[in-house]
């Protein structure tokens, strides 16, 4: 057995993890990272954000072809090569994690592959494939993200699929039913469908992407509606492995009793890994939703141990834990910071885009929050109309007292890369007056967030302004 002693340990290699090691090595530290698998990135590099959004760009590539006929331009039908299609998500995968190696060996970081187990409050015991390292630390930072949920009395079949299975993209489904409405699900509706597949889609709250406001979901649903057979308000009531597929057992108002399908993927949401690797060793006990309750600085009830990323609750998002990390190595080197986001921005992928950031209309109302609303048209904008992405809105809410804003929402084509002026303009504070008068470039779609803050001043040109007191 081999034996090591470093100032900080950190135990899983995805975006929180990486990122927390190498601020640690930037700021003097000697650092540890332990995962489990080979790869450094976590779900989102290998098996979440990246290759998801690398399928999501070959199923808009098909669709953007398909479309071409209503502009005068006609293609032969797509064929599709499920290998080099696969091989190219693989290829991108490759390069940035061989990219994150590089950082890591530039840092001198020492990297361990192997499952960490807390042996007491300053070891790690990280088993190999060949080998045992005990880790002597000084302080440590928890960052083993998270795992797919899965339904209850569901029977073990390689055709019920998680989101890692769907992500490997071994074979095209003729019927694949998605079990769960939220991004992921959304997302993989929209890759499948575009290779082939006929999908049904299953939520049990009453609408997709519940954590959106409705009328920025309406645009996407217009889309999928088209295309899928979508049920909302419908549960899963039983699910049994035929010889010739799924059967899945459906209760709701609309939907079919049952249905049999060649793949079921479920999607229904992740849960945080606080469980097999010591923690109630050292007198760390998760929470009832199995998350670790930290501090603005993220460390834990122990003062040298941190959690950061999935562990320690929602959002369970990849930027989220990439900011936690930087704070916890920070804070281990001495320095006076926290984790203090006014707001965290969430984006669904899909076609059109959703991304929404601060107080949605239904947190401002369930918090009392008086506001005023503006909103922007796309059908009224000229870049989206020449890109053939009229469907979407923007939207902005500002507090009526004090007219900052509070909260915003986009849908429509790259909404998850304009969200982050609204990030910006709250951070700072602004009215809206203050977008308004930020000059916008024309013709663009950056320009709808201006022209929503405009429909709330009053300076709106592009469409009438709305009536006083209306």
């Amino acid at each position: 057995m081999e034996h090591l002693t470093t100032s900080v340990a950190v135990l899983g290699g995805g975006p929180g993890g990486y990122t927390a090691a190498f601020r640690a090595a930037d700021l003097g530290l000697s650092v540890c990272l332990i995962e489990q698998y080979d790869r450094l990135g976590g779900v989102c590099l290998n098996v979440g954000c990246i290759p998801s959004k690398n399928l999501l760009h070959g199923a808009a590539l098909i669709e953007e072809a398909r479309k071409g006929r209503e502009r005068g331009i006609v293609f032969a039908p797509p064929e599709i090569d499920l290998d080099a299609f696969r091989n190219h998500k693989e290829s991108v995968v490759r390069k940035l994690t061989d990219g994150l190696d590089a950082l890591c060996k530039a840092r001198n970081i020492t990297r361990l592959i192997g499952r960490g187990t807390f042996v007491d409050r300053t070891t790690l015991l990280v088993t190999g494939q060949d080998s045992e390292t005990k880790v002597r630390f000084t302080d440590v930072i928890i960052a083993t993200g998270s795992h797919p949920m899965a339904l209850p009395n569901c029977p073990d079949d390689p055709r019920i699929w998680d989101s890692t299975t769907a992500l490997a993209l071994t074979s095209i489904p003729k019927r694949l039913l998605i079990i769960g409405g939220g991004i992921i699900g959304m997302e993989m509706a929209q890759v499948y469908g575009a290779l082939g597949a006929a999908v049904t889609i299953v939520e049990l709250q009453e609408q997709i992407i519940p954590p959106a406001d409705r009328d920025l979901v309406e645009p996407l649903l217009g889309t999928l509606s088209k295309n899928y057979a979508l049920f909302t308000r419908t549960r899963v009531t039983a699910i049994t492995a035929e010889t010739e597929g799924i059967r899945v057992a459906l209760e709701g108002e609309k939907a079919p009793a049952d249905g049999l399908f060649d793949a079921v993927l479920v999607a229904v949401g992740r849960r945080a890994n606080t469980r097999g690797f010591g923690l109630e060793t050292v007198g760390l006990q998760p929470d009832q939703q199995g998350f670790l309750t930290v501090n603005a600085q993220q460390q834990t009830d122990i003062p040298h141990f941190y959690a950061i990323g999935d562990v320690v609750g929602e959002p369970m998002l990849a930027h989220k834990a990439s900011h936690q990390g930087k704070v916890a190595a920070e804070v281990i080197a001495g320095k006076k910071t926290a984790f203090a986001p006014m707001t965290i921005p969430s984006v669904a992928y899909t076609h059109p885009e959703i991304a929404w950031m601060g107080l949605t209309e239904r947190d401002a109302k369930a918090q009392h929050i008086a506001f005023v609303k503006g909103v922007f048209p796309w059908s009224a904008n000229g870049r989206a109309l020449c890109s053939g992405a009229e469907k979407g809105l923007s939207k902005i809410l500002f507090d009526k007292q004090s007219g900052r804003i509070i909260g915003a929402g986009i849908c429509g084509h790259n909404a998850g890369e304009l969200i982050h002026e609204a990030v910006l303009a709250l951070e700072m504070g602004a009215n809206a007056e203050d977008i308004s008068k930020t000059v916008h470039a024309h013709p663009t779609l950056a320009e709808t967030f201006a022209f929503a803050a405009e429909m709330v001043d009053g300076s709106i040109t592009d469409l009438l302004p709305p009536k006083k007191g209306g």
